[in-house]
């Protein structure tokens, strides 16, 4: 992977975007509420990055995030993320919470008890709240106190804790969000 790029692609919530360099993913972007602002975005975020084709190592990251967007199961543990702007504090944050399996959901004082950092339940929220690896780490499955589905990174676009739960099919209970009845699934753009 020569330089950093970065891709627009479809998925079953809206087009996302991805970006890369040498050492792997550095960004993973939700849909925001318009493809124009998604790609703003990701321009802001990475200047230095141009739109290509992704390498293969990308595209399967990418297949994987659109699956799981689409409620499927997939594993993105191997994907290999670019984590030299990250804290050490951060980067251990991350790794427990691409741990956490499907379905399933840990509390801030959770993730900061199993690092055994037990005092650092703000720290744990902020690093959640700063994750730019969106649904490869999957910062939604970390809540706050009382199962909250609260802050998500600015990384989320338009999207929330609650949707990206719901779609995985988690969740105390059966409810549909407003979320869940005005915007279903989008389908995939046609390609040609």
């Amino acid at each position: 992977m020569p330089g950093r790029g970065y891709a627009i692609f479809d998925s079953g919530i809206g087009r996302c975007g991805i970006a890369w360099g040498d050492l792997g993913i550095l960004g993973v972007q939700l849909p925001e509420t318009r493809e124009i602002e998604t790609r703003r975005r990701m321009l802001r975020q990475y200047p230095d990055a141009r739109e290509i084709r992704p390498p293969l190592s990308v595209e399967t990251a990418i297949e994987g995030i659109v699956a799981l967007l689409r409620g499927k199961p997939a594993d993105l543990s191997d994907v290999a993320l670019d984590i030299s702007g990250i804290s050490a504090f951060n980067a251990r944050v991350y790794a427990f919470a691409r741990a956490i399996p499907r379905g399933e959901t840990r509390s801030y004082a959770e993730v900061a008890a199993s690092l055994k950092a037990s005092g650092a339940v703000h720290s744990v929220a902020q690093a959640i709240t700063r994750n730019p690896f969106m649904i490869i780490v999957p910062c939604h499955r970390v809540l706050g106190d009382g199962g909250h589905a609260d802050k998500i990174s600015p990384n989320g676009g338009a999207i929330s804790k609650r949707r990206l739960l719901s779609i995985e099919g988690t969740g105390s209970s059966g409810s549909k969000t407003l979320f869940d009845v005005l915007l279903p699934v989008a389908p995939l753009r046609p390609q040609g």
